[in-house]
């Protein structure tokens, strides 16, 4: 936690200072009510109008710094939580592409939007309560001791009591917070499954079904919030107990003290609002304490990123020169079910070649395995007779463009899909849609490439999607292109346009998978590998 304070020390300290000031405000309110107490007593009226001046003026600063503090505090909780998220995308991007895609989207989703929820009400609302509660404490036993220093005995007393009370419940609480943040997000991730599959239901008239789904979910992710917060609740209710017990103690202490002479009449009127200020501050400090005690679990699931630090430049790769080779290699994701066995394939630099081969023969492993995705193979592939294992992913990626089957585009327009917001001429533009058999597409439409193509490209239909796709990978200028069945949902006029395009294409080295080859398509290619599934 003191890690993200640090980066947002700033805000953070404003906060606190603003707290400080409001609790300093509350404590003067109480002096000034007993000396106003006291010049009543005494008839004094310009001392009663004076004190009632400055209580008055207490009070105002009260409520001014103590509304400074609550807009102060939202806009660090804001600048807190923004913090975290970018330490997560940092952690996101650091992660290989095996071990990003070992957790779904689902669980990504729990730690970008519930985590840091459950951080904003467990830690940094707690926390800032916690200054604001301690400086009410500090100046509370201030305040007591211009009075008399049993006062502040009792206080202190007090203080140790409700203090060590919430250690008989912090590690519950610890564990109910993690147990929360599991349950929570296995239930976001069923939620998600459940609007995946929201038109499969809604075709087979399975409203009710998504309904009762829907409802059940809800009170997943509602009801571990609800256990933790009963048993907070249940143990801060011990804890006020102990603390009104001590209230009516201070009481007794200060009838005791005035009958004695000790202090003042006034004291009856501001003391045991001092004491309660001591007595209330470590009763909230304790329950924020419980509440600190459960939002551990939740930073342990943080990465430690040092987001300050400059990212380290991915060091240039030279274009290939001559060939890729993959020399006998083997790949399995399941060690019962190889998946390559001792395959070996040789792709000459600028020439064209195919995959083919029925289902689940290794066509898609083989260009992830070019892609440096999936490092754990044996054999060897070499990058110009440079061993790819010695190339990082995101050095390969420089030189190769990747075209899966399910292609997504972005809830944005189609120009920013393809250029990803990068800046390109207009004839590097016109290039890539031409390239693309996309010109036609595009002058159908009203807004042309400013078209927003909806939620994963919902807007457009799937031969659209995939022919933006292939304009994005070729505007991005990669000399070596993989295609999974890029062309798989054109209509067979439009497929020619793309595949002759990236065929004549002297400087582009095509490696494309498809299911099914014309005689004279594959005569087009330089060569056709044919793969067929590993027999045991």
């Amino acid at each position: 936690m003191i890690h993200y304070l640090k980066k947002q020390w700033r805000l953070s300290t404003l906060t606190c200072l603003f707290a400080i000031i409001a609790y300093g405000a509350q404590a003067l309110i109480q002096l000034a009510l007993m000396k106003i107490f006291d010049a009543v007593v005494l008839l004094d009226l310009r001392s009663t109008i004076f004190w009632t001046a400055v209580d008055l003026t207490c009070w105002g600063g009260y409520f001014l710094f103590t509304a400074l503090q609550e807009h102060c505090q939202a806009k660090t909780i804001r600048a807190l939580n923004n913090t975290v998220r970018d330490g997560l995308y940092h952690s996101f991007l650091r992660k290989s592409h095996t071990d990003f895609h070992q957790s779904d989207t689902g669980e990504y989703l729990a730690r970008l939007t519930n985590d840091i929820k459950q951080l904003e009400q467990l830690a940094w609302i707690p926390f800032f309560g916690c200054v604001g509660r301690i400086a009410q404490i500090v100046f509370s036993i201030l305040g007591l001791a211009f009075l008399h220093w049993s006062l502040v005995v009792f206080s202190v007393i007090t203080a140790v009591v409700l203090w060590l009370s919430p250690k008989l419940f912090q590690k519950k609480l610890e564990l109910l917070g993690q147990s929360c943040g599991v349950l929570q997000t296995a239930a976001i991730n069923h939620l998600k499954d459940l609007l995946t599959g929201f038109d499969v239901l809604q075709f087979f008239g399975r409203g009710n079904l998504f309904l009762q789904q829907g409802n059940r979910i809800s009170d997943d992710i509602e009801k571990p919030s609800c256990q933790l917060s009963y048993e907070k609740s249940r143990m801060e209710a011990l804890i006020g107990f102990i603390n009104v017990a001590l209230q009516l103690g201070s009481l007794v202490l200060i009838a005791a003290l005035t009958s004695m002479g000790l202090v003042t009449t006034g004291t009856l009127a501001g003391g045991v609002n001092l004491i309660g200020g001591v007595a209330n501050g470590f009763n909230s400090l304790a329950g924020l304490r419980l509440s600190l005690s459960a939002s551990k679990p939740y930073f342990c699931k943080l990465p430690t990123v040092d987001t300050d630090s400059k990212s380290e430049e991915i060091a240039p790769m030279s274009p290939l020169k001559d060939s890729i080779t993959v020399d006998r290699v083997s790949f399995c994701y399941d060690e019962k079910k190889p998946i390559l066995k001792d395959a070996s394939f040789h792709f000459e630099k600028g020439k064209k070649y195919a995959l083919t081969g029925p289902s689940g023969c290794g066509k898609s492993t083989l260009l992830k395995l070019l892609l440096g995705w999936l490092p754990d193979y044996s054999g060897t592939i070499s990058f110009d007779d440079v061993d790819i294992h010695t190339i990082t992913p995101a050095q390969l990626q420089q030189q190769m463009s990747y075209i899966e089957q399910n292609v997504f585009l972005f809830n944005t327009t189609i120009r920013e899909n393809i250029t990803l917001g990068e800046d390109f001429s207009e004839e590097q533009l016109h290039a890539a849609i031409q390239g693309s058999a996309l010109a036609a597409d595009l002058a159908a439409m009203p807004d042309g490439l400013d078209t927003v193509v909806g939620e994963n490209g919902s807007n457009l239909s799937g031969g659209q999607k995939q022919r933006v796709a292939i304009a994005r990978a070729l505007i991005h200028n990669r000399s070596i292109l993989l295609v999974d069945e890029g062309t798989s949902a054109l209509d067979q006029k439009n497929a020619d346009l793309v595949e002759k395009s990236l065929l004549t294409n002297p400087d582009l080295t095509l490696i494309l998978i498809s299911h099914h080859l014309s005689a004279a398509r594959r005569a087009q290619f330089d060569r056709v590998y044919e793969l067929a599934p590993v027999t045991q």
